[in-house]
């Protein structure tokens, strides 16, 4: 049997982590390929129902990562998402689903090493979770195929 691989939709701003991950791709460093990106202009304007609707559709993990507080381009877009992540760290403990499959975590974009050992951590940790059987309404649609 083959090991476990989780699906993870991961919310990057625009601003830093995006620009860590373009970062550590051009700097060739390897990094699990469990990720599908969803670029915001602002973590701060992440709406939870797209958590939630991300675990709904079956992804196994979700990583929201911004600028670092107060190097927020929109000035306290971060500040917003964090509190917006302590609340759903609550939310997903009362319906039942286990926090370590939401991650959050600042990253410039200068900070490609960082965003290598976290993109590492954030694998391990939902792989240690198992998959998500507990929310799953449906198939997770991502680009054209149906990852199931």
């Amino acid at each position: 049997m083959s090991e476990f691989e989780p699906k993870i939709v991961a919310f990057f701003c625009n601003w830093c982590t995006y620009g860590a991950a373009d970062l550590a791709g051009v700097s060739r460093l390897e990094y699990p390929p469990n990720f599908r990106v969803v670029r915001l202009p602002c973590t701060g304007r992440l709406n939870p129902k797209f958590i939630l609707e991300a675990f709904k559709r079956g992804a196994d993990g979700v990583w929201v990562s911004g600028c670092h507080p107060g190097d927020c381009h929109y000035i306290a877009g971060n500040y917003y998402a964090r509190r917006k992540f302590i609340v759903m760290h609550y939310m997903l403990d009362s319906i039942g689903l286990e926090a370590d499959r939401l991650r959050f975590s600042w990253i410039s974009s200068a900070e490609a090493t960082k965003f290598q050992h976290m993109a590492t951590d954030v694998v391990e940790h939902v792989r240690a979770c198992g998959p998500n059987l507990k929310f799953r309404k449906a198939p997770l649609i991502l680009g054209m195929e149906e990852v199931a």
